[in-house]
């Protein structure tokens, strides 16, 4: 078995859609290959990746471009146009922040007040 874990840059996010009798979320991830000795900076790594089921649906507000997240899973290639095209059909997925004003707000934890004068005899 082969498993990659990638970390990186969203680009191209795309909507979530049937495919093959199941939804699926597609989007790229540009991997930073840092600088040459020469101090120039490398081309970055580009991937397409995959999340399939009812995944796809929940965690496509989430990924946007810019954003910077993590992703393990099952990698691929493909020739496209006489270009190698890396693939990878996601097991897993940590987001890790990024991705500007277009990042929807996460829910935060209920706010609850307590009345900490409640007659406790104590």
């Amino acid at each position: 078995m082969q498993v990659i874990i990638i970390a990186g840059n969203v680009g191209n996010v795309k909507d979530v859609k049937d495919a093959a009798g199941d939804r699926v979320l597609n989007f790229s991830v540009a991997v930073d290959n840092g600088k040459d000795k020469s101090g120039e900076r490398k081309e970055s790594t580009w991937y397409d990746c995959a999340i399939w089921g009812k995944r796809a649906d929940s965690l496509a507000p989430y990924i946007v471009k810019g954003g910077k997240l993590t992703v393990t899973g099952r990698p691929s290639a493909r020739a496209y146009d006489g270009k190698a095209h890396m693939e990878v059909s996601v097991d897993q997925l940590t987001l890790m922040g990024g991705g500007g004003a277009s990042e929807p707000a996460r829910p935060s934890a209920p706010q609850q007040d307590y009345d900490l004068d409640d007659g406790i005899p104590f």
